[in-house]
């Protein structure tokens, strides 16, 4: 196994670039065997094969790949299959395109979705194998991390470890301490891996020099400063290395030009969704007889406030100002489902036509939220830099039950990193919370508790952590203020 871990990276690239061939020689072989001079050496093959292999490329990109010993094996299918299946659809209608020949008196026509049905398939079982396989050999080259978990209270602690049980073939918990601890050091000395989690900035930032003059691999949450740093960037005053860090807002280039891609998105996304609306629109008024779209005022850039359109989820009568949980009895038939595939947002295309809101940005808060979500964290406030969005990067990857100051963090990572690609790869990956989507809208609820220990005290309660997993079915993946903000939307 050590002669194996020296060539670990080898061995995950060469399991790429195998399942990458195979999923390339399934679609030109089954479309090769009905279009003969795809295998032949001329300029139109090559065209239609270098498509594929661009394309799958960017998308892999777009969604994360194939990224075995950071995700889990289904996320890593989703990913997969997503990236292959825009691959393919893109690189037939090509094919279809090149097909067209005036000359032989042919006219362009979708041709052979059954054989693209069955290229998909194929691909799709190919994913699958190499998925799981791939993972099972990253596990067993690599064993878990012996990790530790420094917070300040316990409130921090069960905020964490949840996190990391999702993780047990990549770390095993063997200390929950306090940053105070006196055997703090010697507990890190021991591990490979710390995490630090809302410990106090001068604290963590003596740990975090401690840990990498000891090779130890680092965790920490973010903090504004954090943030500030992510649009930074080395620079040289005279002989003087400094961190750069400028304040930007969005160029007049990029703000045309994501109101460009606005305008676009949200006039095909009406036309396309217009049936779906529709059918929508009528089951919710034939379950109960009330009003098909709910209204609300909410805070964009700059604090504008503007009235959000959703479909109507819940009852109209006994809805109260309260935090939807678990089989909440205010939500409608209709709802549940409009809900849980996110269709109940469909109606925002029309704020995004008018201008209010953009297809990526910060989710619109009520106002409600943003008065009470400011006043614990002060820092709320700058997610009010850029427009609000019908989806972006804490939607993405956060879930309906992640914390007001986590959502802000992402937010704000999106803001400080703004891009027009990066809006781009956010779009697309907007169809992975499609395939989450009963985690992704889960509401809150009380989770398991955990006390602090050291395995030289209690081995016991360490190999509980390890085995007792959250999730066993697969691989790992990839205070009081912040509590009392710990809500989300009330009644839609």
């Amino acid at each position: 196994m050590r002669i194996l871990k020296k060539f670990q990276k080898t061995i995950v690239m060469l399991l790429k670039l195998t399942l990458f061939v195979l999923l390339f020689g399934i679609f030109f072989l089954i479309f090769g065997n009905q279009n003969a001079w795809l295998l032949r050496p001329s300029r139109t093959a090559a065209i239609t094969m270098l498509t594929f292999v661009v394309l799958g490329v960017a998308m892999m990109s777009v969604y994360g790949g194939y990224n075995i010993g950071g995700s889990k094996s289904k996320p890593i299918i989703h990913s997969m299959t997503l990236s292959t299946l825009i691959t393919d659809f893109i690189t037939h209608l090509q094919l279809c395109i090149m097909n067209t020949n005036a000359a032989n008196n042919q006219t362009f026509k979708y041709e052979n979705p059954e054989l693209l049905l069955l290229v998909m398939l194929l691909q799709f079982v190919v994913i699958v194998f190499f998925a799981y396989f791939g993972n099972y050999v990253y596990f067993a080259i690599n064993s878990p991390e012996k990790c530790c978990v420094i917070t300040s209270s316990k409130y921090s602690l069960n905020n964490i470890v949840p996190k990391i049980r999702k993780y047990k073939k990549q770390y095993k918990i063997t200390d929950m301490i306090l940053y105070t601890d006196d055997r703090l050091f010697d507990i890190i000395n021991r591990c490979d891996t710390v995490f630090l989690y809302d410990v106090p900035m001068s604290t963590r930032t003596m740990l975090v020099e401690y840990c990498y003059a000891k090779n130890k691999n680092i965790y920490y949450n973010f903090e504004m400063c954090d943030v500030v740093s992510l649009r930074g960037r080395t620079s040289i005053l005279d002989d003087k290395p400094l961190v750069d860090s400028h304040v930007q807002d969005l160029t007049f280039e990029q703000t045309i030009a994501k109101r460009a891609m606005d305008l676009v998105i949200s006039t095909v996304g009406l036309i396309v969704t217009s049936p779906i609306m529709l059918v929508c629109a009528i089951a919710i008024k034939a379950e109960d007889g009330g009003k098909v779209f709910f209204k609300q005022k909410r805070a964009t850039k700059g604090g504008e406030i503007f009235e959000v359109y959703k479909f109507r989820t819940m009852k109209e009568a006994g809805s109260v100002n309260r935090s939807v949980t678990s089989d909440d009895d205010r939500i409608t038939k209709v709802g549940k489902y409009l809900r849980k595939f996110r269709i109940d947002e469909l109606p925002q295309i029309i704020n995004i036509f008018k201008g209010e809101m953009s297809v990526v940005g910060p989710r619109p808060e009520m106002i409600e939220n943003v008065d009470q979500y400011t006043k614990a964290l002060p820092e709320f406030s700058y997610r009010l830099r850029v427009k609000a969005g019908l989806t972006g990067f804490a939607q993405i990857a956060g879930k309906y039950n992640t914390s007001p100051k986590d959502k802000l963090v992402m937010d704000l990572m999106y803001i400080e990193n703004y891009s027009i690609w990066r809006d781009i790869k956010l779009i697309f990956q907007t169809l992975t919370v499609f395939l989450k989507a009963s985690d992704s809208t889960e509401a809150f609820k009380n989770g398991d508790e955990f006390d602090f220990f050291t395995s030289d005290k209690n081995d016991d309660v360490a190999q509980y952590l390890y085995n007792d997993s959250a999730d066993e079915s697969d691989v790992g993946e990839s205070d009081t203020d912040e509590k009392a903000a710990n809500k989300t939307e009330t009644q839609e």
